[in-house]
């Protein structure tokens, strides 16, 4: 079969297009970035787990709760977990806090757009005439303040979706790493096909949210709606987190004189691709909470890559937080692939050029992001 070649690109980026256009990924493929990606992603596959079963434990044991002093505990509370938790010998489930409501302000997709139908507002009002049947405060609150309550639930929903999209990502880390032990998995192509095929696979799974109070079933996103994984939590997942994100207090002015921070949320660049690894460890940095809990369940073999670095675990924090950066362009190659409008590797000359303009599009957004650094 012969094949058409396209006049090369002049994006600064090109070299990561032809990657791409080569079967390859935004990350280099080496033996140790295997390592790396295949490692931390089982830490956090680990950690997913545990963020999604208490945001799912959130949003359906702890809708309409005003002071929800308990959340974290998923349902189990005693006293030995309590001084645990006020040592911060836990998850940092704050992080996955972070990270719905990131979604939330983003928007996109279906979830969003649903939560603004009239369909979604009968829904809220019958949970709340139930939850508060005979409570008159709140009743009264809801009558002075008509959209404070739902949405509350509008919250719940990016809770129960959030916690639904991980559930699914989670298992699909914890498999890639099954697999790498097994001999399976040995290269970053690999890495990215694996994700891939997780992402297809449930691509169509429905994404539903209801409620029970008392002893009847409320539906808040019933199936009938028609939300998916893929389309109405994964695509605005990585439209919020990866790329768009917010500023971190701290680093940059909130100052509306300073213009430091862009006035348009669309070209938001505070995402886990463009995050400066430097700033992880510092106060009021999410992404330091999530660092912090993948260091609990590192391999050991990652672990022993992180100890013959110069600084070995004096900047461990840091380590990990570049080598998550590395396995976010394998999960956002994963994305462009499945994404495009014609199969990468074809031979069919309009469907390259269109693919061209599709892939260059990628690259304007990753000027600014850390993927030279990660392929330094």
């Amino acid at each position: 079969m012969v094949t058409i070649a396209l006049e090369r690109s002049r994006h600064p980026l090109a070299q990561y297009i032809y990657r791409l256009e080569n079967g390859e990924a935004l990350l280099k493929n080496s033996p140790q970035n295997v390592t790396e990606v295949v490692g931390i992603l089982k830490s956090y596959g680990v950690v997913l787990d545990a963020y999604s079963r208490n945001l799912i434990y959130i949003a359906d044991h702890q809708f309409l709760v005003m002071f929800p002093f308990f959340k974290y505990f998923n349902g189990e509370i005693s006293f030995d977990k309590l001084l645990h938790h006020w040592g911060h010998d836990r998850i940092n489930f704050e992080y996955a806090e972070y990270c719905m409501k990131a979604m939330m302000w983003h928007g996109g997709g279906g979830l969003d757009n649903y939560l603004d139908t009239p369909e979604f507002k009968e829904a809220a009002k019958q949970v709340i005439q139930a939850k508060f049947k005979n409570n008159i405060f709140m009743l009264a609150l809801d009558k002075i303040f008509p959209e404070f309550l739902p949405e509350h639930l509008r919250m719940m929903a990016y809770y129960s979706g959030l916690g639904q999209f991980w559930r699914v990502m989670a298992d699909i880390f914890l498999s890639l790493s099954d697999r790498y032990d097994c001999g399976e998995i040995q290269s970053i192509p690999d890495v990215v096909q694996h994700i891939l095929d997780g992402l297809v696979k449930d691509a169509n799974k429905p994404i539903t949210y209801q409620v029970k109070i008392r002893d009847q079933v409320y539906d808040i996103i019933p199936k009938s709606v028609g939300l998916t994984f893929l389309a109405d939590t994964a695509i605005p997942y990585v439209e919020a987190i990866f790329f768009r994100g917010t500023p971190f207090l701290g680093t940059v002015s909130y100052n509306a004189q300073a213009y430091q921070i862009p006035q348009e949320q669309a070209i938001f660049a505070y995402g886990a691709l463009y995050a400066d690894p430097l700033p992880v460890g510092g106060a009021g940095i999410p992404p330091t909470l999530l660092m912090q809990d993948m260091r609990h369940f590192l391999p050991e073999y990652l672990h022993e890559i992180y100890r013959q670095n110069f600084r070995q675990e004096d900047d461990l924090l840091v380590q990990i937080c570049q080598t998550f950066q590395k396995s976010m362009f394998c999960v956002t190659t994963a994305a462009i692939k499945g994404l495009a409008p014609y199969p990468l590797d074809t031979n069919d000359l309009e469907q390259k050029k269109a693919n061209r303009v599709y892939l260059e599009g990628w690259m304007d957004r990753f000027l600014t992001s850390q993927l030279r650094t990660a392929n330094g």
